[in-house]
């Protein structure tokens, strides 16, 4: 009997799918699935739910295109509930927040967490431009930068690395922060499209860098 057919939904035939971040952990969203939802979770690798108000399975991501890309799916001790860890593509929340869960409650009031709450991994971004940088290769959209490096492939990404090197060694070289700070980013980008082509992910860095501390 596969897993689905052991799963205790409820008796609208109901699971709680609770989605997180794979890398930042974050609590992304809380939504359900039906036997159905997971069924095609588990074919396609993308996260699908099932809409109680709408009576109707959905594709999250499909008309916004900020997908979930299933990188584990755990269940608890009873059955009755999901952990889906995701790499997300944008926002999980329909307000355009990163996360559903995006308000305190503070002196008994709900209110928005700072800026500095719900982003605190700075590093976060890398993560985020990597994944709009996936979403390109397999979403073209037409004048896309991204999309004409990935057309022209790899000797085109290379070149481009090489004079963006050249860019901060001359803005180095000028000390200028601002200029420093452009042209690292300008680099940074230019290495992510590269890790992208040959598959490696962030993950892949840190775990060689925890080697060399």
């Amino acid at each position: 009997m596969e897993i689905i057919d052991d799963i205790k939904y409820d008796a609208q035939g109901l699971v709680p799918a609770i989605t997180q971040d794979i890398y930042s952990k974050e609590v992304l969203m809380v939504a359900y699935m039906n036997k159905e939802a997971l069924q095609k979770t588990l074919e396609t690798g993308n996260v699908h739910y099932y809409s109680r108000s709408r009576q109707k399975l959905w594709l999250k991501g499909e008309t916004s295109g900020h997908f979930q890309k299933v990188k584990e799916i755990s269940f608890d001790c009873d059955l009755d509930a999901i952990l889906i860890q995701v790499e997300q593509i944008g926002a999980a929340c329909h307000t355009g927040n990163r996360t559903c869960f995006y308000r305190s409650l503070k002196n008994n009031e709900l209110v928005e967490k700072e800026a500095k709450d719900q982003n605190q991994d700075k590093f976060e971004v890398l993560q985020q431009v990597y994944d709009v940088i996936v979403d390109r290769r397999k979403n073209p959209k037409e004048g896309s930068y991204t999309n004409y490096l990935f057309d022209k492939g790899i000797d085109k990404m290379l070149k481009k690395v090489g004079e963006e090197t050249a860019e901060v060694i001359i803005a180095s070289k000028n000390n200028d922060k601002a200029e420093i700070t452009y042209e690292i980013s300008d680099l940074l980008y230019h290495l992510m499209v590269v890790m992208v082509q040959t598959g490696v992910q962030w993950e892949d860095l840190c775990n060689e860098l925890l080697k060399r501390r």
